[in-house]
């Protein structure tokens, strides 16, 4: 993709919506993410993550599919139950034909003649939970999901959350990105479309993978004149965008889903883009903020990636923290770990709905607190070598950690990862053109780990599998306090000095001093007497493990940890441009980050 020609597209027809910052008073610094309800919802046929919702109004409520004899089309119906009060397990379930989609279904749910719809299969289930929570904390209840299969719209009934069914059929796994399945959704998004636009409401179309981080309907409602509102300027995303019911919309709808039915080939955003840009400009006047597109007639806007976030503009150049900005949503696109990385992108943002199992693990957790040289992070310039010297220190430490983690049976909370190069799909020169990454960067775990593999099961050949949690973890208000109170400090000291020998006992309450340079019997041994502590950090990882004494559970934990890194994409002028990084970098005299130089290179560094 051309990046810098699409930019200069876009400041040619001036990107929409620029009014947005001088409505914003700069130096308010970015609130916090919505605190999150800790009371849990004692229905046994509610998930344990979701609150009760005590304070929702009557008219905050899904359709309870028995559907009214007489349909006001201008006012939403009230007498329907509350969005996550489950229906009485006493009762069936209504039969299936009574979740299809009609406009009499859709009523029920709209509010201001505005409906908010997202739709999955049942592999998605906890981003849909996560994405009907945001927005039922900020009091919306105009909300309807698609259920791809029957096990979703049955799991979504039982929960208490308004569904429909879509009669896709589809399976309830995750179909992989690029899939023909994965491809068949999108088709099955315009037509969701096509159907609903004709019923006369305004739609709010979103993806499962993002959430709703403040209430955009009064922002949407700043442009009445629009037909459809996009996001993400140069590549019209299509994961988060708003259609009224226009002539000239429904047009668009229409033609879009006919030329996806007709060639399956064609992937439903590239199609969205070849017809809106059919017709590009002019500009609808001065103050709108809106372009003639399409068939000429159509008004489209383009919502700002600044505050309508894309994976990019959210966690690389944190944007909307530079500008001084409160974001309305996140969406994880440009990440690189499948819907694994998608799940983990949000834990990190502390905006993902876990169920109390998740922050209270069996076995406990592990810790460090990560030492990187001021040098490695700002000194020099910003480099490939520079980056990979920065990042490989890291890799260093979560190598240790990792170890004495699987050691100790005990889930790994990953530190922050810094990074002063960006990644992307194509060659670049550090960081994306014309977007407003400062280097160095926080960057998700992904740019650098395989984060889906490191979730996977694996083989026995593999050794145990070793669990993960995101370095924002002990940050996140669904912590309990259980946890926050069960912790033990261990700080590394040379084996000899004051207090430093091989000891289960505390210098202090809290406190444990442990040799650095330990092996593995002494590890198991010492913290065994700490088994019931919830958590346990170390001051560092540097030189706090010598080696595994069982050389047959070293060679299972190498070969499972070479597999844990990926790769950082891509060198400019350079065919393949991609560097592989190296779990044991430090292990090869003379590693130098550079890219395959012929075919047979390019592999895994192993």
């Amino acid at each position: 993709m051309n990046w810098r020609k699409a930019t200069e597209e876009a400041r040619n027809w001036k990107p929409v919506f620029v009014a947005i910052y001088g409505s914003v008073v700069i130096g308010i610094l970015v609130s916090s993410f919505y605190v999150f309800s800790a009371i849990y919802s004692p229905r046994a046929s509610s998930p344990p993550l979701l609150s009760s919702f005590s304070t929702l109004s009557p008219d905050e409520a899904p359709a309870n599919y028995s559907l009214p004899t007489t349909v006001n089309t201008i006012t939403a119906i009230v007498n329907i139950r509350p969005i996550w009060e489950a229906p009485p397990r006493t009762k069936k379930m209504p039969p299936l034909n009574k979740f299809r989609l009609t406009k009499e279904l859709v009523q029920q749910r709209v509010k201001d003649n505005v409906i908010i719809v997202t739709f999955g299969n049942y592999a998605f289930m906890d981003f849909i939970l996560t994405w009907v929570k945001h927005l039922t904390d900020l009091r919306l209840s105009n909300i309807l999901v698609g259920a791809m299969d029957t096990k979703l719209l049955e799991a979504l009934y039982w929960k208490g959350i308004p569904v429909f069914d879509m009669g896709s059929h589809m399976s309830t796994i995750d179909v992989g990105w690029g899939s023909p399945t994965f491809h068949k959704m999108g088709r099955e998004k315009v037509i969701l479309i096509d159907s609903v636009l004709p019923y006369g409401f305004e739609l709010l179309m979103c993806d499962t993978d993002m959430v709703w981080l403040k209430d955009p309907l009064p922002y949407l409602a700043r442009y009445p004149g629009a037909d459809v509102l996009t996001s993400i300027g140069a590549a019209y995303n299509i994961g988060i965008f708003h259609w009224r019911p226009t002539d000239s919309a429904k047009k668009l709808a229409k033609e879009w889903k006919e030329m996806l039915l007709a060639d399956a080939k064609i992937w439903d955003q590239n199609g969205f883009n070849e017809l809106v840009r059919r017709q590009l400009g002019p500009s609808v006047d001065k103050e709108s903020g809106l372009v003639y597109a399409y068939d000429g007639n159509l008004k489209l806007g383009i919502l700002p990636a600044s505050i309508f976030c894309s994976g990019h503009t959210y966690f690389v150049q944190a944007m909307y923290q530079q500008l001084r900005l409160e974001p309305y949503a996140l969406h994880t696109t440009f990440q690189y770990a499948g819907t694994d990385g998608k799940r983990h992108r949000l834990r990190e943002g502390m905006v993902f709905y876990d169920p109390p199992e998740y922050y209270d693990a069996p076995g406990g957790f592990l810790s460090f607190k990560p030492s990187i040289p001021k040098s490695l992070l700002l000194d020099g310039n910003h480099t490939i070598e520079s980056h990979f010297a920065l990042v490989n220190y890291q890799i260093k430490q979560i190598r240790t950690a990792l170890a004495i983690a699987t050691l100790l049976n005990r889930t790994l909370v990953m530190p922050p990862l810094w990074c002063r190069l960006d990644r992307l799909w194509f060659s670049h020169p550090g960081v994306l053109e014309g977007s407003m990454t400062r280097q160095p960067f926080l960057c998700p775990l992904d740019h650098v780990f395989e984060v889906n593999t490191m979730l996977k099961e694996l083989s026995e050949e593999y050794g145990p599998g070793i669990n993960i949690r995101e370095y924002s973890f002990f940050d996140n208000p669904l912590m309990p306090q259980q946890v926050k109170d069960s912790w033990l400090e261990v700080q590394l000291c040379e084996e000899g000095t004051q207090d430093c020998h091989v000891s289960n006992e505390t210098t202090r309450p809290g406190v444990l001093r442990f040799p650095k340079h330990s092996h593995e019997d002494t590890l198991k041994m010492v913290f065994s007497s700490f088994k019931d502590v919830k958590v346990i950090q170390f001051s560092s990882m540097q030189d706090a493990f010598l080696g595994f004494t069982d050389k047959t559970r070293e060679e299972k934990f190498r070969r499972r940890v070479k597999l844990y890194l990926g790769i950082w994409c891509c060198v400019m002028h350079h065919t393949p441009g991609h560097i592989y990084y190296d779990m044991y970098w430090d292990e090869k005299p003379g590693w130098k980050p550079i890219p395959p130089q012929k075919p047979e290179d390019d592999h895994q560094p192993f």
